[in-house]
């Protein structure tokens, strides 16, 4: 476990802070979402959800973009009970210590964790980012628990896709500094800008409340030194460590329904290199929007939702 991991529990100012922050976000577009704890035996985690919504349960996982990213995309959603997981180390879950295992499955059986304490038997799963690696790896180390699965953006899916710089960067011991410095607005627009959202800025789609969220992630949370801890146990140098990514034959033999959303912009990956994964993965769609950055919904919101609707739809009562 991470020494400067903070309590779960709501207390302290800095909390407060952060709550405060998160529900202005999510009040933007028009929601007030449940709070849900689970509690994991192995490893130990006590891990947060937000949850809004009826239907048929989806399950959403983050990348580095935070739990934050999700409202502008759920709003847009109709008919699903949408679960938004704060990851080990995020927002006010307690973290794991990544280093002592072995990473593929411990990302898809605590995941499984999270439908047993939540009482769902299956679920269609959301990723973004790194996010997607843990919807992939759920999907296939626990197909029964999964019903369709949705990747938002590029990721670290295939050893193709190089370490991006920042990440390389968190990873390194400047990182440690890294994460340290103090938040500011400026900086969390830099970094939405590099991750080819440059056009959304200039045109002010992002909220104020997003950029205020974020800030009070870093400043009021552990989040970014906790994330450093799993990065480092993911990257070796240039590299992603043995385990992360899939080869050919573990992306062949995913049974569920899987769809890819990828923008133009996003410097993760091209859209020859997620047309070859999912043509590998056997019921595999690749969905190519023009223009979009790495969190591809928060650019055009309704225009993702759209297609992750009809998707998700076409399975909510498949086997």
């Amino acid at each position: 476990m991470a020494s400067d991991t903070i309590d779960a529990r709501p207390a302290g100012a800095r909390v407060e802070r952060y709550r405060q922050a998160e529900r202005a976000l999510w009040a933007h577009y028009g929601l007030n979402p449940a709070e849900r704890w689970v509690e994991l035996k192995q490893p130990p985690a006590r891990l947060r959800l937000l949850e809004t919504g009826s239907g048929a349960p989806v399950l959403f996982v983050h990348g580095t973009a935070g739990p934050g990213s999700w409202p502008a995309l759920i709003r847009e959603l109709r008919g699903f009970r949408c679960l938004v997981l704060d990851r080990p180390g995020w927002g006010l879950s307690s973290a794991v210590d990544f280093v002592g295992h072995e990473y593929q499955a411990l990302v898809a059986d605590m995941l499984r964790g999270v439908l047993d304490g939540l009482g769902l038997e299956r679920a269609h799963v959301v990723g973004g980012s790194i996010g997607d690696v843990w919807a992939l790896r759920l999907a296939a180390r626990h197909p029964a628990r999964v019903n369709r699965v949705v990747l938002l953006g590029g990721g670290p899916v295939v050893p193709q896709v190089r370490v991006p710089p920042v990440i390389r960067l968190i990873a390194s011991p400047a990182g440690a500094l890294m994460v340290r410095m103090p938040a500011n607005p400026q900086r969390v627009r830099s970094i939405l800008r590099n991750s080819g959202h440059g056009a959304s800025l200039d045109a002010g789609r992002f909220p104020e409340s997003f950029i205020d969220w974020r800030v009070a992630l870093e400043r009021d949370t552990h989040s970014m030194r906790n994330e450093r801890e799993m990065v480092r146990a993911v990257v070796r140098g240039n590299n992603w460590r043995p385990g992360l990514t899939f080869d050919d034959a573990e992306l062949a033999a995913i049974e569920r329904p899987t769809m890819c959303v990828y923008g133009t912009a996003d410097p993760v990956g091209t859209a020859d290199l997620w047309q070859h994964v999912t043509e590998l993965v056997p019921r595999g769609k690749l969905v190519v929007l023009n223009g979009l950055g790495h969190h591809p919904w928060l650019d055009d919101p309704s225009g993702v939702a759209a297609e992750v609707d009809g998707f998700l739809a076409d399975g909510s009562g498949a086997a």
